[in-house]
């Protein structure tokens, strides 16, 4: 073997050895979310044929991680996979124990993100039939949530965080997101529960709020329901400050609930 053979074979196994060090971080990532029951699932998912083929990953939850995905007739997918081993499960208590929809879940950790994966399927339903933007809900299998993926080319619509905006338009947008809470409120009968710039996307084609991650969402029965939904909106106000809008709490919180 000449020596620039073997140079080449050397630069080859240093390629190998790079990609092998990326795979293990990805797994590291990963292992969490890809647990044999959840890899069975997507296997039957996609011998259904309601998954072609997975993609990357989109984000990278406390809870959840979401991929992208494609689905049957070229439709967009996004894949979000609750995390069973290291779900904080404690924190989802407040939300779905008291939740009257799902009153007789047993208190183990597997049961709870099953329900919640379910009561996200659920709230995503309502909130679209309801008139708010969110991703169309397809269905949920055990802690496997799967919906239509809200971005161009494989990439998410930006977080209403990321999103550049002029004082025109985030008053636009304002008002949309406050038009959103109310029909959450009176059309779902639900309050989001956890809404912020983190949790809402904006279509750039036409500066429309999404709202996305609904699992915590809460019906108004729920007893802490007026509380999530005073928490909603000063999380809103607090972003929308920085644009010039001045909106009292208790002002806005009287228009969403207003008859």
């Amino acid at each position: 073997m000449d020596q620039e053979e073997k140079i080449k074979r050397i630069d080859r196994a240093k390629d190998k050895s790079r990609a092998r060090e990326k795979d293990s971080e990805r797994l590291k990532v990963e292992e969490n979310v890809f647990d044999v029951p959840t890899l069975k699932i997507l296997y039957t998912l996609s011998n259904k044929g309601i998954i072609k083929a997975m993609g990357g990953a989109i984000s990278t939850g406390k809870e959840a991680n979401v991929f992208y995905a494609d689905g049957p007739d070229n439709k967009e997918l996004a894949i979000k996979i609750y995390r069973i081993a290291s779900s904080t499960f404690k924190a989802m208590d407040a939300y779905i124990m008291k939740d009257p929809r799902f009153t007789n879940i047993r208190n183990n950790k597997r049961d709870i993100i099953f329900a919640w994966t379910r009561k996200e399927l659920q709230n995503l339903k309502r909130a679209k039939s309801a008139g708010v933007r969110v991703p169309e809900p397809v269905l949920a299998e055990k802690n496997i949530l799967i919906m239509e993926f809200m971005g161009e080319k494989e990439a998410p619509y930006p977080l209403l965080k990321n999103t550049p905006l002029e004082d025109d338009e985030a008053k636009l947008i304002f008002d949309t997101v406050v038009g959103y809470m109310r029909l959450l409120y009176k059309e779902a009968n639900l309050v989001h529960a956890d809404l912020s710039e983190y949790n809402i996307l904006i279509d750039p084609n036409n500066l429309t709020p999404i709202f996305i991650d609904m699992g915590q969402s809460v019906t108004l029965e729920h007893p802490n329901a007026r509380e999530f939904l005073y928490r909603d909106v000063k999380n809103i106000l607090r972003f929308f400050s920085r644009y010039g809008i001045k909106d009292k709490p208790e002002e806005l919180l009287t228009k969403i609930q207003a008859e």
